[in-house]
């Protein structure tokens, strides 16, 4: 397998050399998204170029900003405003777009494979791990095959170009079963992912209807399956039972203490006995730390696939010895929190950014000799947005916002967090447009298989002795449309 040991990675340039021999020290960031960016981004603020060379490994181009999803797939925001692409907001920084697929760090690399191409190993002398998490799914029949996620920037933008595109099929659709089957939009799992998704695209749907002379917000039938006995288990109970109160009265369905036990061909079956047609299924059940961390890594992890670090950061072993020049953070890491004793960060952006710039201070206060300073922060609250213009929160411990004061602070919290002035500029006026001319409610599903249309008009390759008249053919078509032939 190829390596990759220049200062400068480049795929395509030559790899021979070897780490103990690099000039200036190399610096690996394994994902791209909040740990990785805001780490890479201070590193390079801080370190010179003399002192290190800093490379981030991504499948992606750009770092997508979660906590915006939601409003992504309700069309409030624009999909390209809600990612910070890499080589925009990581100046100086080396960019190798490609998968993960070992990391030995005993011997110092990573293996990456890159979307085309041979996989390459890159060495390094020092290791950031960010990368992330995974959908966490089960063993259901017909998940794999009827469900989509709510986990990247492109799962969001399909799930609402596809109730759009339901609902323009069902206005068209005089089949009551099937028509009912068509506007029944499923999503499992009550956390802030799922209440955030479910709420906002209820409210983009109910909008849309405005445009159906056929279809009624009564139409739409949003059900939403939750294991346990209550949503949004991150804010207090009585702010979760609000919550679950007000979205009620819009006409979500809850089933709570119940599990989608199948959903084969969309037909729905839950633990409880209930079962319906659904051609939406969307499943925010959960995350799991990056697998190839149990499945393809010698650094240590938790029963729970996540690396184990001390609140400096550090990697370190089950024992609390420190692993050198390992480090991580974010979703994939299992960071203690020290105001907490026997608790761990929450995986969520609030604690993922701030633990970034830690663990890249850490790294230079190290580098220096100094000793790296413990993680720890007290959340100033939690935000979700419940529609346009309807919220929760709580803040600092006590303040306790509804409706429109929560939606605000979910707003000016989340775009102050946006990382790269130019998102933040795209993002506001971006709501000044809807807010003066309203939301843009149309289906682009086509944009996930922009070639089907091409291969149904494709014509099959035509028997041998038969070109010149497909040839003709073809030629009298096109003049037939009003086109000019080309007269060979």
């Amino acid at each position: 397998m190829p390596q990759n040991d220049l200062t400068s990675v480049t795929p395509a340039q030559d790899a021979a050399g070897s780490h103990r021999t690099r000039k200036v020290p190399r610096i690996v960031v394994l994902g791209g998204g909040s740990v990785g960016l805001y780490v890479a981004r201070r590193l390079r603020k801080k370190l010179r170029k003399s002192d290190a060379a800093i490379v981030v490994v991504d499948p992606r181009p750009y770092m997508t900003y979660a906590p915006f999803l939601p409003e992504a797939g309700a069309g409030n925001i624009e999909a390209r405003d809600v990612v910070a692409p890499h080589r925009w907001a990581l100046k100086g920084v080396d960019v190798l777009q490609g998968k993960v697929t070992g990391i030995e760090h005993g011997a110092k690399k990573v293996t990456i494979q890159p979307e085309a191409g041979e996989a390459y190993e890159v060495t390094y002398d020092e290791l950031v791990v960010g990368l992330g998490s995974v959908s966490r799914t089960l063993p259901i029949p017909g998940l794999a095959e009827a469900a989509i996620g709510f986990k990247n920037v492109e799962e969001a933008i399909a799930v609402r170009n596809h109730v759009l595109n339901r609902m323009d099929v069902a206005s068209s659709t005089w089949d009551a079963d099937l028509r009912k089957r068509m506007l029944t939009f499923t999503f499992v799992g009550g956390g802030f992912a799922g209440v955030e998704a479910i709420a906002e695209i209820e409210d983009m749907a109910r909008y849309a209807t405005r445009n159906y002379a056929t279809i009624t917000p009564e139409d739409l039938r949003f059900v939403m399956i939750e294991g346990s006995g209550r949503i949004l288990p991150e804010v207090s109970e009585p702010m979760g039972l609000w919550a679950l109160e007000e979205m009620k009265k819009r006409g979500i369905e809850f089933h709570l203490n119940t599990f989608l036990s199948s959903c084969v061909d969309g037909h729905v079956k839950t633990s409880t006995g209930v079962e319906f047609e659904s051609d939406t299924i969307v499943w925010t059940a959960g995350v799991k730390a990056n697998p190839v961390l149990k499945d393809a890594s010698d650094l240590p992890v938790d029963k729970l696939g996540r690396v184990i670090v001390l609140p400096t950061l550090e990697v370190a072993d089950e024992d609390g010895n420190v692993v050198a020049d390992a480090w991580s953070a974010g979703d994939c890491a299992a960071v203690p929190d020290v105001l907490n004793p026997g608790k761990f960060c929450p995986p969520n952006a609030q604690h993922a950014i701030r633990e970034a710039k830690k663990l890249a201070d850490n790294i230079v206060a190290k580098r220096a000799g100094h000793v790296p300073v413990e993680y720890k922060h007290k959340s100033v609250g939690v935000v979700a947005s419940l529609g346009l213009y309807k919220g929760v929160a709580e803040l600092f411990g006590f303040l306790k916002l509804r409706g429109f004061l929560a939606w605000a602070a979910h707003r000016a919290y989340h775009v102050m967090a946006m990382p790269t002035g130019n998102r933040k500029i795209r993002i506001i006026i971006g709501w000044i447009g809807q807010f003066l001319m309203g939301r843009e409610i149309v289906s682009l599903g086509s944009v996930h298989d922009p070639r089907d249309e091409f291969r149904k008009a494709a014509v099959p390759p035509a028997p041998a002795g038969t070109k010149v008249e497909q040839k003709a053919e073809s030629s009298a078509e096109t003049a037939a449309e009003g086109h000019p032939v080309e007269v060979q």
